[in-house]
């Protein structure tokens, strides 16, 4: 086999939402990246469904642009409809989707990746890993040969031993035509992991022109579409009071001069008066011998990468399911995969197939099946909702019962798919291996499943490979201050026997996890890693700062006695009621002022409980502490915690089956300094 000389920092194995993510995280923090994928041309699709976002995802999103990834903008510039779910409750559930134009979602990331400094894309298959004194040292492909690289982040997917799955249609397969990869599963099993099978599934495709959209009901979008990311945001405000400085001939006046800011500072203004004069929206950054500077490695001379950021939507519609539909299922689900036998993975239980909705909710009438197009020219159609494994005769029937498809053609039929993957307990909160040190973990093969889930994992675990090669310190994020942290610690802590989906339900502090505030809390974090944009840096300090000084101005100005602030706590009261509003400040501002007025009590109450559990997070289990010289610990809870070796007592308490008096217990051993 062939071996390079060349030694890469970063080795990223698989072109998905996770790797793209990790490749790109990597080569922006100065490290020498290498991202190998099957199949360039599937380098970031979208297998599945066409949508960014939805309940709890769209928190991992707006966590993710804060940070500095890339699939917020990606999803803004390519997007198609927007709309905020859940606004009849309160904010800490409200959650944005995004429809996109697969294609174009598709073919502006690869531009994305193509652009980036320090970071190289070749077309090969890993087939194996190259492990020394318990260190990863490289991999194995089967065209490139024998790689040498310092840390290595496995991003595989569905790959690893990929079969799909039509009715009794068996084929190897990564799913989308992506091939298996079999050799690498072979490696880590040969390696010491202990792999699990999962499964996923998608619908059909169908032609847009063989639907009956007049037996259907709208589902329009969101206007002005609610953005991911801040500079998505900056731009559209920009254009959006141009157009009515031009419309109106009136003059722009900065809201900035108000705040003592320099008159050529564009990074913190709400708006860019002059795009030619602001260095941010082209500033490529340097490296220097001391390392990666602010925005390192960025190539900025673009920001949409030659593509709008459109303002046009497309709807979506939707239909249901039958009686009809339901006994076709019920009459066919031997010959289905997943109820067959030919599946033994475990499935999406909070996205089930429509066989498993029929069998588990058989007393269900209907189901909703959403039509939802996967392009601007709309000529494929998911149907959303239909996802299954059952033969094609059998899906063509099952498909034309649906109300509004009855003449409906297919372009593609659905599938499932069974895959391998890891026991996510045996990776650190940095995503890296216990037991193969610089070796990482990030996507489906930890367990998980959707998009949202697996770019962050990329991305978290790209940084921290990274920064072990910059010999930095590791990015943790608690459970307490992200939902990235919420879904890592999970996966490390009570791993998962079935593909793991968020949920804001799982999240203790979600009050203080919100959506709109992912900027502000993650601000630290940003700065560390050094690679989210400037301007959106200097602007969530501009923003934090009117949001503080307009609280600060509620609760000294009165109205008939009574201060605005104590006005605005009353649930009838908006901020747009009050006799002295502020004119001058932007709508994020406005929103984040009004929701920490509104809920500042029961805020500081979740506050308090985060800083409680953080403490106990911060009380570090020492090397030296073994379980089971512990006897007064059950017996149970020293096994798990020998498995999970948790790295505090905080992630201690939260392992499955450790009760609180084995905590109580562990805790004074700790003080006690000795077993």
């Amino acid at each position: 086999m062939n071996k390079r000389t060349e030694i890469w920092d970063v080795a990223v194995v698989g072109g998905g939402h996770a790797g793209v993510e990790a490749a790109l995280v990597s080569a922006r923090m100065g490290c020498s990246t290498l991202l190998v994928t099957s199949k360039i041309s599937a380098l970031a699709i979208m297998p599945c469904n066409p949508s960014i976002g939805g309940l709890a995802k769209s928190h991992l999103v707006y966590e993710l642009d804060a940070l500095g990834g890339e699939m917020g903008l990606n999803t803004d510039i390519c997007g198609i409809q927007f709309r905020t779910l859940n606004v009849s409750r309160g904010p800490a559930v409200w959650a944005t989707r995004v429809q996109c134009d697969k294609e174009m979602y598709t073919k502006r990331m690869q531009q994305v990746v193509k652009g980036q400094i320090n970071l190289e894309v070749i077309e090969d298959q890993c087939v194996d890993l190259v492990v020394s004194d318990g260190a990863i040292k490289g991999l194995i492909c089967a065209k490139a040969g024998q790689l040498e690289a310092k840390t290595v982040v496995l991003t595989t997917g569905t790959a690893l031993r990929g079969r799909t799955f039509i009715g009794k249609e068996v084929e190897e397969s990564a799913g989308d035509r992506r091939p298996a990869s079999n050799d690498l599963s072979a490696s880590l099993e040969r390696i010491g992991f202990n792999l699990i099978r999962l499964k996923t599934g998608t619908p059909p495709r169908l032609h847009a022109d063989s639907v009956d959209w007049s037996k259907t009901v709208v589902q329009p979008g969101e206007i002005p579409p609610p953005f991911f990311s801040m500079q998505a945001k900056m731009f559209h405000v920009e254009q959006t009071e141009a157009g009515k400085r031009k419309k109106e001939g009136k003059k722009y006046i900065e809201i900035a001069n108000n705040n003592n800011q320099s008159k050529g500072d564009c990074n913190t203004s709400l708006l860019a008066s002059d795009r030619e004069n602001c260095s941010t929206w082209n500033n490529s950054g340097a490296i220097t011998s001391s390392g990666p500077s602010k925005n390192a490695g960025f190539n900025h001379s673009s920001l949409f990468n030659g593509f709008n950021l459109s303002q046009e939507q497309i709807p979506c519609y939707l239909t249901h399911t039958n009686p009809k539909t339901h006994q076709i299922i019920r009459d066919n689900l031997n010959n289905s995969a997943l109820y067959g036998g030919s599946i033994t993975g475990t499935g999406v239980r909070y996205c089930p197939s429509i066989e498993d909705k029929i069998v588990k909710f058989a007393e269900a009438e209907r189901h909703h099946v959403f039509l939802e197009p996967e392009g601007k020219d709309p000529d494929w159609i998911y149907p959303n909702g239909l996802s299954n494994s059952l033969p094609r005769d059998v899906q063509d029937e099952m498909v034309h019962s649906v109300e509004g498809l009855e003449k409906a053609t297919f372009a593609l039929y659905g599938y499932a798919i069974e895959y391998d993957s890891i026991d996510s307990r045996e990776l650190r909160h940095t995503l890296e291996s216990k037991r193969i040190n610089s070796l990482f973990f990030a996507g489906q093969v930890n367990g998980t499943t959707g998009y949202e889930e697996a770019a962050v994992q990329g991305f978290m675990a790209g940084a921290n490979a990274a920064i072990k090669v910059l010999g930095r310190k590791p990015l943790v994020l608690s459970r307490q201050e992200a939902y990235i942290g919420v879904l890592i610690d999970d996966l490390v802590t009570k791993g998962t026997n079935e593909p793991y989906r968020m949920f804001t339900s799982r999240a203790e502090r979600r009050l203080i996890l919100r959506q709109d505030n992912a900027r502000y809390r993650l601000l630290a974090a940003a700065e560390y890693l050094g690679v989210s944009h400037e301007s959106a840096i200097n602007q969530t300090k501009f923003f934090e700062k009117l949001v503080t000084d307009e609280i600060a101005r509620l609760e000294s100005v009165r109205d008939k006695g009574v201060t605005l602030y104590k006005l605005l706590c009353r649930p009838d009261i908006k901020y747009t009621d009050l006799s002295d509003k502020n004119k001058n400040i932007p709508q994020e501002v406005i929103d984040q002022v009004q929701i920490r007025v509104k809920y500042q009590g029961y805020i500081a109450r979740e506050k308090i409980a985060a800083d409680r559990a953080l403490r106990e997070e911060h009380i570090i289990i020492p090397d030296w502490i073994d379980y089971w010289k512990i006897p007064s610990i059950r017996y149970e809870s020293r096994e798990k915690l020998d498995f999970v070796k948790p790295v505090n007592l905080g992630q201690a308490s939260r392992i499955t089956g450790v009760n609180p008096v084995d905590i109580a217990i562990l805790s004074l051993v700790i003080k006690k300094g000795r077993v």
